[in-house]
């Protein structure tokens, strides 16, 4: 395909969220995105909305969105990247609100669409779960229904998990949100019960494959988590699903 063709063919994306806080979605995120680029796909990274945003080097950023960045090699301006950076952990619209920030879909959409403009496909990480509120009137479930991209859950692996798997996904599904699947992320190297029936248990009754199982990696070096399940990722079922949404196919 001509460079010139390729310009005009919008990008593909997915919206990737979790099951709840902390089950590492931005490390799959980023995992996903080296894989990509790694196969010579030009990856764009979008975290919309990040609490708990630091100064570094003397300007205020998201790690999670530097994370993101780097795994992608993506060189988007920071404001398209990481849209909304509010400085308080808390939930986002609360965070918003005490420094008097609103939170609204328009430039978010702005920037998905800017970095469609370069890229092939676009990675865009969530906060939270689909729930979570970044506005007094949006959800982070609304923002996934306005950019329209399939949608890659992240769960963790222990006791639990299938209830707030299937709980995320019916809420995908009541809003017509189309469930791409989801990753176990985190599993031990010696699995209680729990953890080796879940995958089974989320596949049956959520009617929605398990792309991947990733390990518990124990190293407390970020990036050589991210280049680490990255490589996993080949061998996950999630290979054969991610070049059919870069290429616009379905399976």
């Amino acid at each position: 395909m001509k460079e010139q063709d390729r310009k005009t063919m919008p990008a593909r994306g997915i919206f990737i969220s979790g099951t709840d806080t902390g089950v590492g979605k931005t490390i799959v995120a980023a995992a996903i995105a080296l894989y990509l680029r790694k196969a010579g796909i030009r990856v764009a990274v979008l975290k919309p909305v990040t609490s708990g945003a630091v100064v570094i080097g003397g300007r205020l950023c998201s790690e999670d969105a530097e994370l993101l960045r780097w795994a992608a090699t993506c060189t988007a301006p920071d404001a398209d990247i990481a849209p909304y950076l509010l400085r308080e952990p808390l939930a986002p619209s609360e965070s918003a609100a005490r420094e008097g920030i609103v939170i609204e879909i328009g430039p978010i959409r702005e920037a998905f669409e800017r970095l469609s403009v370069n890229h092939d496909f676009v990675i865009v990480e969530g906060a939270g779960g689909l729930l979570v509120p970044l506005a007094n009137d949006l959800l982070v479930a609304d923002l996934v229904e306005e950019l329209s991209l399939p949608l890659l859950i992240v769960a963790r692996p222990n006791l639990g998990t299938v209830n707030h798997t299937l709980m995320t996904c019916e809420c995908a599904r009541s809003r017509r949100i189309e469930i791409m699947g989801v990753v176990i992320n985190g599993l031990s190297d010696q699995p209680d019960s729990a953890e080796e029936y879940a995958p089974r248990v989320i596949s049956r009754y959520g009617a929605v494959s398990v792309s991947a199982v990733l390990p518990r990696c124990s190293t407390g070096n970020e990036k050589l988590i991210v280049e680490t399940l990255a490589n996993l990722i080949e061998n996950q079922p999630l290979a054969t699903l991610l070049p059919l949404e870069v290429s616009h196919e379905n399976p």
